[in-house]
């Protein structure tokens, strides 16, 4: 009551006002620069988790890529006889080393060691399948009677019974042995791995960037705090100021001079913390909207949509390119029987199971509805039964049903760059190949020659 009535009787000391908000300005700036920066440092450690994911992802890849090389080299060897792809396999094998490579660089990265376990196990994978691509080619050598081929291959000794074997003979062994059941089984192996790996990089990843979303979300709210205090002590500052000084001030000059007002200006330093967090939080925003950007891919199946498929049409080389049609047989009675939910689960099912039965590089979009297409890409004209292989073990894994869906089959089109002008005539080509295939009695699969037809 003592210090009311002083205060009334002599007034309140603006210096002393005027001190204790300064202490609160600094208090406060410092709080929000020092927020400031550890949300600059949050974020870029958020970025640098996602660099680190996307560099170890794409790592991850070329193993599989690289596997895929080699047993894309392997069945050509097998299937023609030509000393070309041998050499490409053995310089993918001993001299680019992709798959080596890939786990050299996940391994730098200690806190990702079961990303690392699992992609160690694909890589093992890979190379136990190399014995039995190696086999085929001895075979094949033996076959052709090479007589200049790698010393690595001297090594594999035929079974006396596979020695004994016509060249025919030999030839077709080879071929059964890249291109068999068998081979696609330990294939599958080596892609399990290789998901498995991805998962647990992502999961590593995503946790990173979960404790650096909250510390971020943390130092976004101690800004928001500091700057609505700031905010009020700045207010309270005008307001005492004015009260308590200028506006006396003013009515002193008032009857002095014309009584002219000072017009009262806001603070330069709250509107430079505003503009920092502002900037901050903007480029947080464009970050988050980089990760989520999925405008190029179909939100159910996840492989491309019709305007990736555009893209990357501008882009390739269509004489290598083989462009492959299909859709799903009876897909109408599947919805009309079971329902849109399962219809979609059965498009989902049919994208990864030929997204999985192609190589890493091809690419794989839905048009719409049922219908899809496949860009092989960097493929001779003279790949048949390399198709019609991996299209009759599509339609074997889509007719297994132990995942509670409905049995299912595509019918495909194909044709090859070579044949058309642009890309829009190489899909009619491939397109009416697919209506052959209908027309035949579906879960079939026709190669456009040009003829009516297909």
């Amino acid at each position: 009551m003592a210090l009311l009535k002083k205060a009334k009787r002599e007034g309140v000391s603006l210096r002393t006002i005027h001190g204790w908000l300064v202490i609160l300005a600094i208090i406060t700036c410092g709080l929000l620069i020092a927020s400031t920066f550890y949300s600059f440092a949050t974020f870029r450690h958020l970025s640098e988790a996602t660099d680190d994911y996307i560099e170890l992802q794409k790592a991850a890849y070329e193993l599989m890529n690289a596997s895929d090389y080699l047993t894309e080299m392997a069945q050509r060897f097998a299937a023609s006889g030509d000393m070309e792809y041998l050499e490409g396999y053995f310089n993918e094998a001993f001299e680019t080393r992709r798959r080596e490579d890939a786990v050299e660089k996940m391994s730098e990265k200690p806190e990702n060691a079961d990303a690392l376990a699992q992609l160690q196990e694909a890589m093992n994978g890979s190379v136990k399948l190399m014995e039995r691509e190696y086999y085929s080619m001895r075979l094949v050598v033996e076959a052709y009677g090479y007589t200049d081929y790698p010393d690595v291959l001297r090594e594999v000794e035929l079974t006396p019974e596979h020695a004994a074997l016509s060249a025919e003979e030999k030839k077709e062994l080879a071929e059964d042995m890249v291109l068999g059941r068998d081979y696609y089984v330990e294939k599958d192996m080596i892609r399990t791995d290789m998901r498995e790996s991805l998962e647990a990089l992502e999961n590593t990843t995503h946790a990173t960037q979960t404790r650096s979303t909250s510390a971020l979300e943390t130092a976004l709210v101690i800004m928001r705090i500091a700057i609505i205090i700031q905010t009020i002590g700045i207010l309270a500052m005008i307001w005492l100021t004015t009260r308590l000084g200028i506006n006396p001030v003013l009515k002193a000059v008032d009857r002095i001079r014309d009584d002219s007002p000072i017009p009262v200006t806001g603070a330069n330093e709250f509107r430079y913390l505003a503009r920092a967090y502002n900037q901050m939080y903007e480029a947080y925003k464009k970050s988050v909207e980089r990760l989520n950007f999925k405008a190029s891919h179909d939100e159910l199946t996840q492989v491309y949509n019709r305007a990736g498929y555009d893209m990357l049409l501008s882009s390739l080389d269509m004489d290598k390119l083989y462009m492959l049609v299909f859709d799903v047989d009876n897909f109408k009675l599947v919805n009309d029987n079971y329902g849109h939910e399962i219809g979609d689960k059965v498009l989902k099912k049919v994208a990864e199971t030929v997204r999985h039965n192609f190589r890493s590089d091809d690419y794989v979009c839905r048009l719409g509805g049922d219908e899809f297409v496949v860009l092989m890409v960097h493929v001779a004209r003279n790949q048949t039964r390399l198709i019609q292989t991996k299209f009759t073990r599509i339609n074997e894994e889509l007719a297994d049903t132990a995942d509670g869906l409905p049995k299912v089959s595509v019918s495909v089109g194909a044709s090859h760059g070579v044949n058309a002008s642009d890309a829009r005539e190489l899909f009619t080509q491939a397109d009416r190949a697919l209506y052959e295939s209908k027309r035949r009695g579906r879960c079939d699969f026709t190669f456009f020659t040009g003829e009516a037809g297909a």
